[in-house]
């Protein structure tokens, strides 16, 4: 099986990842894009969601709660942070486009801990991560530190010519806090549109290692093994991480080979 998954250039949904699709076990994603008025319901029974707003304005209804005008970007390679919308298991979403929009709904599993909550931009922490050609501008939307049972959402963007998840780092080990196993997916945007990235998944043992040309709204799985990002010059990356698995928490291990890449920056 692939690890990627080709976007739909027609309808509704863009691209869809489940467990079952991906034959793993915690993380669920899937890209979506609305027309003014158009409506989309997000339910799932026994796993929490979080709606981002990527692009363009929508109203929710969840919980008994009603948000009007969330979303401010008109795309995603703004300098901005998206609106998101946190839904505990067994209710349902609500969401109507106020104008043209595009959402990315990320899922995991959940007992019902915690109650609907709008996240705005101001309570999202951004940051530059990397150094040189490694840099890349981070938006953490829904962190390790932030009320959730799974899931860990964060987006990335990446200028042309750089590379990105870089020095390639893995963590699909149960070993903290040296390495926390987690599942997770990678939607993907270039700007200008026809542009395209390259990204690689590989473990040490090389038992699995597959290398991908992704195109604008692919999605890209990762079940284990290290996932470098490189941008060709003159396009710009946009992603959007899910990530999930036994432990809420994020702890990664780079690549021997690669991680004097790190230590030099570090210096």
């Amino acid at each position: 099986m692939s690890l990627l998954v080709k976007a739909q250039r027609e309808g509704m949904t863009i691209a869809r990842v489940t467990p079952e699709t991906a034959a793993w076990r915690y993380v669920g994603f899937a890209a979506y894009r609305l027309a003014r008025d158009e409506v989309l319901y997000v339910h799932e029974s026994e796993r929490e969601s979080c709606i981002v707003v990527l692009s363009g304005a929508v109203s929710i209804e969840a919980g008994g709660q009603r948000y009007t005008s969330v979303g401010a970007r008109d795309s995603v390679f703004e300098d901005a942070a998206p609106y998101a919308l946190y839904v505990p298991p067994n209710v349902r979403a609500t969401v109507r486009a106020e104008r043209d929009a595009e959402l990315g709904v990320a899922s995991a599993p959940a007992k019902g801990r915690y109650p609907v909550r709008l996240i705005e931009p101001s309570q999202m922490k951004r940051s530059v991560r990397g150094k040189g050609l490694n840099t890349r501008y981070v938006c953490d939307v829904l962190p390790q530190t932030e009320p959730a049972e799974s899931l860990l959402v964060v987006e990335v963007r990446t200028p042309g010519g750089h590379s990105s998840s870089y020095p390639p780092h893995k963590h699909d080990a149960d070993q903290i806090p040296t390495e926390s196993a987690l599942e997770e997916t990678y939607y993907h945007r270039l700007n200008p549109s026809q542009g395209f990235a390259f990204q690689r998944v590989y473990t040490d043992a090389r038992d699995l290692d597959e290398s991908m040309a992704v195109e604008d709204h692919d999605v890209v799985m990762v079940p284990r093994g290290y996932h470098p990002v490189v941008v060709p010059y003159g396009y710009e990356s946009y992603y959007l991480n899910v990530m999930a698995g036994p432990e809420r928490v994020w702890h990664f291990k780079n690549d021997p080979a690669h991680d004097w890449i790190a230590q030099r920056d570090a210096g």
